[in-house]
């Protein structure tokens, strides 16, 4: 008899309940996050030799836990926590909110959906993921301490900084300003070490596209082909869409991405409302591909001058845009993932 594991996971500690196909509880546990939690896990569930792992969060909290069960060969599923929730709240009689009923709740839900991602060991995808986020980090860091150079040259000199901060045009303007009274003084030595710092950033931003770049022809991918894809967005939508193929339709992977809009239909009144759902930052990278196809002439500046002729107002017509921008680049990974595996 094949039994579902629930786990729900934690910083410092995770609780599993083992639940059969009635939905009956068998057995439950709490080890503490630690090295030897798989042990321990995996010590308890031996008289369950035919089992499944859910476990909320595959992707976030629980990710470590669920990588770790993999590789020692167990099958693991992931289950979106507003699934488990759902199903505590709707479930009769355990609706209390602790971990032994969220874990039953975890293992129900993963037995009512036969359509749950499998847990897989990392792959390329992730690395780009985390090459990605950390690139973009980067950057944010370098425009924050530019912002606060700008606001200390505001104080040292009229009119700061007019064009765009560079460290050259920065270091100017701090050798020609003498420093006559103590606040002066130090207003230029923090903004020496504010400059020092969007210094440092650019040196690591470049070290990190230089990585992006080669992780990415890594890839195999064909994205680059499609007009206003570079880099930074290549990696983006790879490492957040992962293996492709979980997406049934291109219609799934519009609703992931949240560039297919959502029904808000009420009796005869048909209407659709914008979806601020999903995975925001596919989205972003979707909208960067839109607006960069707008700036010159091809297909999707084409498209949107239709939309715009047919009543449809700015936002309008980038949405649909997106929407067939979605559809292209599902098409075209689904073509990458095909040729690979040949």
């Amino acid at each position: 008899m094949t039994v579902m594991i629930g786990i729900d996971p934690h910083k410092a500690s995770h609780t599993a309940v083992v639940v059969d196909n009635t939905e009956c509880v068998l057995d439950e546990l709490r080890v503490r996050a630690c090295s030897k939690q798989i042990a321990q896990l995996r010590a308890w569930a031996a008289p369950f030799p035919d089992r499944v792992w859910a476990i909320e969060s595959a992707r976030g909290l629980g990710y470590l836990l669920a990588q770790q069960l993999v590789a020692a060969g167990e099958i693991v599923v992931d289950v979106p926590a507003v699934m488990s929730t759902r199903t505590r709240l709707l479930g009769s009689g355990k609706a209390q909110k602790n971990d032994p009923n969220d874990a039953r709740s975890v293992a129900i839900a993963a037995l009512r959906h036969d359509a749950l991602g499998p847990v897989v060991l990392d792959d390329h995808a992730r690395v780009l993921k985390l090459l990605v986020k950390r690139h973009r980090d980067l950057g944010r860091l370098k425009n924050k301490a530019a912002c606060r150079l700008h606001a200390l040259l505001m104080e040292l000199e009229p009119g700061g900084m007019a064009k765009e901060m560079s460290v050259t045009r920065a270091n100017e303007i701090l050798d020609r300003i003498e420093p006559t009274t103590q606040m002066t003084e130090h207003r230029l030595a923090v903004a020496r070490e504010t400059l020092a710092d969007i210094d440092h950033y650019e040196t690591q931003m470049k070290a990190s596209m230089k990585r992006l770049r080669t992780a990415v022809a890594a890839s195999g991918t064909s994205l680059a082909e499609i007009r206003g894809v570079g880099v930074e967005v290549a990696a983006m939508i790879i490492g957040h869409t992962g293996d492709v193929s979980r997406f049934a339709s291109a219609g799934h992977f519009a609703s992931y991405n949240a560039t297919a809009p959502i029904e808000a239909s009420s009796g005869e009144r048909k209407r659709h409302r914008l979806n601020q759902r999903g995975n925001r930052q596919l989205n972003w990278a979707i909208h960067v591909v839109a607006i960069t196809q707008l700036r010159q002439p091809c297909a999707g500046r084409e498209y949107y001058d239709r939309k715009r002729a047919e009543g449809k107002n700015t936002k309008e017509a980038i949405r649909a845009l997106k929407r067939q921008l979605s559809n292209v680049i599902y098409r075209t990974l689904l073509a990458d993932a095909s040729r690979l595996e040949q």
